[in-house]
């Protein structure tokens, strides 16, 4: 039988995949007394990257971040809570000791998802691969390793253009770490607008920016990951090269590559530099900044030891580390409403993962807004619109934002809330502050529903 044989019966909506964001969506669907057929190929087929036969398989770490409130995991999480969240009931039952993070027992947290899942009678199980986008209602929730043929589906869908296999994203810093006694605004190689930031280099500063660069080490490779890159970096774009792949084909590289100092002279001294690292707005806010052509690979603690060499960057809080891995997702600000579904295809939502949230309680998150606005859709009621100050509606927001130009996945991180209306010195009372404040708008939409 195949799948659009099985889309005759119309009263059940469609969940493809059971990874975090699926399961969200399916309890979510079943929550609130609409059917489901829930699709999940495992045990017939895996990906490259699961082993186990449950539902929410966590494959990369064990954590689910922080638990303080104080911080964008934690006040996540506490949305999440207060929506229902399966993942977060499931991580409370498995949950091991982690300090000041939340992390669970793998194969007990799947566990308990799975037979959550089952259990419920308005859940039904399809157990094989799903080839083609199914006719109807449908939540699309495959991952970042969606399997090629219904990724080619789902190509065929949403056009040539807005489909990425990749994930070669840099690292995002806040505006208001960035020392700008250091650095300046200039145009990007002397044309067009003074858009940019730059953080100047002398030569010293960048012989030794370079030399801890190329001996930093790299984060490891999944083995399913190790085909898509050789010792150039990856093999699919040049362009998307590791900062520090490129900076090993010689030391003066980055300096004709993404730090040229061509064209930028400092505003008020009129001074060239060596070379120039610039950044570039990532919100139309400002309060967020990429280092432009620094996609990488190396590990996370690395990446804040040595980028912090540069000039006007020695105190950067780092909202978003620089990842490059395999992944697919969608060019969500072109394609998706802040709820989840496609603007020129409302039957149709996608979760997870493949709309561009970057990690396991942003997967779930999604998850849950998409199941809910579906079922809010079945039964003709009014879609949810989640507030921009709390971390989830900001997140929405972010990953369906049309001005948003070159997207790349985005974790959850106070940089995408709206500023305070107060002046908060200390960044840990700035961070409980945003947070009690979400907090409070999201309770208040809540008590709508």
């Amino acid at each position: 039988m195949s799948v659009n044989e099985l889309n005759d019966v119309n009263e059940k909506i469609n969940v493809v995949g059971a990874g975090l964001a699926g399961c969200e969506a399916a309890w979510q669907l079943a929550s609130a007394g609409v059917h489901v057929r829930l699709f999940e190929m495992k045990p017939e087929k895996y990906t490259p990257a699961h082993k186990y036969g449950g539902f929410a398989e966590l494959v990369c770490s064990n954590s689910l971040k922080a638990e303080r409130i104080g911080s964008a995991a934690g006040m996540l999480k506490e949305e999440m809570r207060r929506l229902g969240s399966l993942t977060m009931q499931c991580a409370e039952e498995s949950r091991v000791s982690a300090g000041g993070a939340l992390a669970v027992d793998r194969k007990a947290f799947s566990d308990a998802v799975t037979a959550k899942i089952k259990a419920h009678p308005l859940i039904e199980i399809v157990s094989r691969e799903v080839t083609e986008i199914p006719r109807g209602r449908t939540i699309i929730a495959s991952g970042p390793l969606t399997s090629d043929a219904l990724a080619q589906s789902i190509h065929e869908l949403i056009g040539e253009d807005y489909l990425y296999f990749h994930d070669a994203a840099a690292p995002i810093v806040s505006f208001e770490s960035i020392d700008m006694d250091r650095a300046f605004y200039a145009s990007r190689y002397g044309r067009g607008a003074a858009d940019y930031i730059n953080c100047p280099m002398e030569k010293e500063e960048y012989e030794r920016f370079y030399n801890e660069l190329v001996n930093a080490e790299s984060a490891p490779l999944h083995d399913f990951e190790k085909e898509h890159f050789s010792k150039d970096g990856f093999k699919v774009y040049e362009g998307c090269m590791p900062i520090e792949v490129l900076a090993k084909r010689g030391a003066d590289t980055m300096r004709y590559g993404p730090l040229k100092p061509v064209g930028i002279y400092h505003p008020v001294t009129n001074k060239r530099y060596y070379a120039v690292v610039q950044l570039r707005a990532e919100d139309p806010q400002g309060s967020m900044y990429n280092i432009v052509g620094f996609q990488t690979n190396l590990r996370f603690g690395e990446q804040k030891r040595v980028f912090s060499m540069i000039p006007g960057l020695e105190n950067a809080e780092f909202l978003r580390y620089g990842v490059m891995h395999r992944n697919t997702f969608i060019d969500s600000p072109k394609l998706l409403s802040e709820q989840f579904f496609m603007r020129i295809r409302p039957e149709i939502y996608f979760a997870g993962q493949m709309t561009g949230v970057e990690g396991y309680i942003e997967s779930a998150a999604s998850g849950i807004i998409a199941g809910l606005n579906m079922a809010r859709a079945v039964q003709g009621k009014p879609y949810v619109t989640l507030p921009a100050t709390s971390m989830l509606g900001a997140l929405s927001k972010y990953i369906s934002d049309p001005a948003v130009e070159k997207f790349q996945p985005m974790g959850c991180n106070i940089g995408i809330l709206p500023p305070l209306g107060e002046k908060i010195r200390d960044k840990k009372k700035r961070y409980e502050a945003a947070a009690l404040r979400g907090l409070a708008d999201m309770s208040a939409v809540i008590a709508e529903l």
